[in-house]
């Protein structure tokens, strides 16, 4: 949520800055803003509006900007409603702000400074701003040092001191800032995929140190002065990854490039045909010695975590609990250091699942994270950490970082199976062999993708949508519930389908519309015994079935055939499958498939 980015070099600033907070708007935002420090002038100008940063570019025509040295804004509402006051950057006397995060102690800080005659927001951010101000004498530094010190809660704070121009200021806790500096200046930015335009290579500032950026230079240095090196790394994706390619949105074009992504993830964690995890540092004692699992995630991350429950249950006849990230230290969880919790994170900065790993490791748990984005906070925060081989995903809604998560469980099954003695070596390659096939499926998946767009055409007018499948099935289907909610707005849920003659079967109605999803053999004539029920209430039934059991199919339904593959890896090709059936929906509906209304990609905040 919200984006933050910063420039000081050789470059006039507007551009840059504009052009950066475009890259930053699949975070999602409501309003957008600039600051620009004219050495010149010795002044500070600000451009911000309620809106799209299409509305901002309007605004800056408007305007003579001539500046080489600038802060950037996409705000996300938290305190204060959308509104041009309460875009960001603040100005306070000679300090303006940028600011991620949340000031839980905000109000206290504005009575004890005596700050709300100068405050023109809502927003606990102008209040740092203020803060700033107030003591500020002329250390920046120190004012910095003695503003933080006060604060309470998450922030990443970017500052431009009126009388040091040319040159920003930013610090951080827990909300992440990324940094490079490259032949064409100096840049920071919430997220590493702003920065691309002039380089794959990056650092993460750590918590509560100081960064400094000058055209030509930077320097970090933590509270007690210390000189602290940055620790350059890599993007593994090219600088031009995260356009669009061709495709009308990011969401078509990741939805297209989750064979070759799966492919990377696989082959880069196997090793004669076993799953290897040397590179990565990980012991196979994290595995071996464990009594427990516990998966902490949110959204479709959770629900990558709900395959993993179903696989490790049923091959490693282990108890493993999947739990929201969002609730979980306050349903007082069992945890203990015969726990392996695995943290599932596209970014890495998801902050309910970050203070759930925290909580967690407190208890003395061992950690594994999964995650998308080198370096991000739960990556650092986890004892060990497999990455994705995603690349770049700028559509708010998730398609090929949960199908990489959900590649990467598969391999930490089969490696627990291995190490556990459950699976003998033969027994582990023919199921490493079966998950290198699943690249292969999902190309015959996307090959006929029309079929599937002559399917989403019968529910575009669509109120209300069910979705109904056993076992496997049951748990890719909340994920492509999720789906359908995110980018068309329509009202969809998933239900286990045993669980119908309970009470949901009572909201079928003549034409409603009910995907079933059927790919697990055993629970097959149960699936059909469901899909005749909500058949005889009048429901339209829509069908996605492993081609292996459309034999024994006798019905006139609308059917998508899957290509066949072993039982549990099913949940794949069956989630693209539903992936497109959501985005073409949305696409026909004419909605911002990549931008849907009130979401953001990445939540930073409780």
């Amino acid at each position: 949520m919200c984006g933050i980015i910063g420039y000081t070099g050789k470059q006039e600033v507007k551009e840059i800055l504009l052009d950066a907070l475009e890259a930053l708007e699949y975070r999602g935002y409501d309003s957008a803003g600039i600051a620009v420090s004219d050495s010149a002038k010795r002044d500070v100008e600000i451009f911000k509006c309620a809106g799209r940063v299409s509305d901002l570019r309007k605004v800056c025509a408007q305007e003579e900007i001539h500046a080489k040295c600038g802060i950037g804004h996409t705000r996300w509402a938290t305190h204060g409603g959308v509104s041009d006051a309460n875009a960001h950057p603040h100005k306070v006397g000679r300090v303006t702000v940028v600011h991620n995060g949340i000031i839980e102690n905000y109000k206290e800080l504005a009575a004890e400074y005596h700050l709300s005659g100068q405050l023109q927001s809502e927003t606990d951010s102008e209040v740092a701003a203020a803060l700033l101000n107030a003591l500020y004498e002329s250390d920046p530094k120190e004012a910095v040092y003695k503003a933080v010190a006060r604060l309470e809660g998450t922030f990443a704070l970017v500052i431009l001191f009126e009388d040091v121009p040319e040159t920003i200021f930013s610090i951080r806790n827990v909300s992440p800032i990324v940094a490079t500096q490259s032949e064409e200046g100096c840049m920071l930015a919430s997220d590493v995929t702003a920065l691309c335009r002039f380089t794959n290579r990056y650092f993460v500032v750590p918590e509560y140190c100081l960064l400094e950026l000058h055209a030509d230079s930077l320097r970090m240095q933590d509270m007690e002065g210390n000189v602290v090196e940055p620790e350059y790394m890599e993007v593994n994706w090219g600088l031009n990854s995260s356009d669009k390619g061709g495709y009308p949105f990011y969401m078509e074009k990741e939805i297209m490039e989750q064979p070759k992504a799966i492919q990377n993830t696989v082959e880069n964690h196997i090793q004669n045909g076993m799953p290897d995890f040397t590179e990565e540092g990980i012991p196979d004692s994290l595995f071996q010695e464990c009594e427990r699992v516990c998966v902490v995630a949110c959204g479709t991350a959770m629900h990558a975590g709900l395959i993993g429950q179903a696989l490790i249950k049923s091959i490693l006849n282990m108890h493993i609990d999947v739990e929201l990230a969002s609730e979980y230290m306050y349903t007082d969880p069992v945890v203990d250091e015969k726990t392996l919790v695995i943290a599932i994170s596209q970014s890495g900065e998801t902050i309910d699942t970050l203070e759930a790993l925290k909580y967690a490791r407190r208890q003395g748990a061992r950690s594994l994270a999964i995650i998308n984005v080198k370096g991000s906070s739960i990556a650092r925060e986890s004892e060990f950490v497999l990455y994705t081989d995603a690349g770049p995903e700028m559509a708010v809604a998730s398609t090929k970082a949960y199908t990489t998560q959900l590649a990467l469980i598969y391999l930490i099954v089969a490696k627990m199976a291995q190490v556990r003695g459950v699976w003998n070596e033969a027994q582990v390659k023919e199921y490493i062999a079966e998950l290198l096939r699943v690249p292969a499926a999902i190309e015959q998946v996307l090959e006929r993708r029309r079929e599937i767009h002559l399917i989403a055409k019968n529910i575009l007018e669509a109120k209300d949508l069910f979705m109904i499948g056993r076992g496997l099935d049951y748990s890719l289907l909340l994920e492509g519930s999720l789906k359908l909610k995110e980018v068309s707005y329509i009202h969809s849920e998933a239900y286990a389908s045993g669980e119908l003659k309970h009470g949901p079967i009572a909201l079928i109605t003549n034409h409603t519309p009910v995907v079933a999803v059927v790919t697990q053999s055993r629970l097959m004539q149960k699936e059909i015994s469901n899909i005749k029920e909500v058949q005889s209430r009048g429901a339209r039934v829509i069908l996605f079935i492993k081609e292996a059991l459309l034999q024994e199919l006798k019905q006139e339904i609308e059917i998508f055939t899957l290509p066949d593959l072993k039982d549990e890896f099913m949940v794949i090709p069956a989630s693209v499958a539903l992936q497109l059936m959501a985005y073409y929906v949305s696409s026909d509906k004419g909605f911002d498939v990549d931008k849907p209304r009130n979401l953001a990609k990445v939540v930073t905040v409780e």
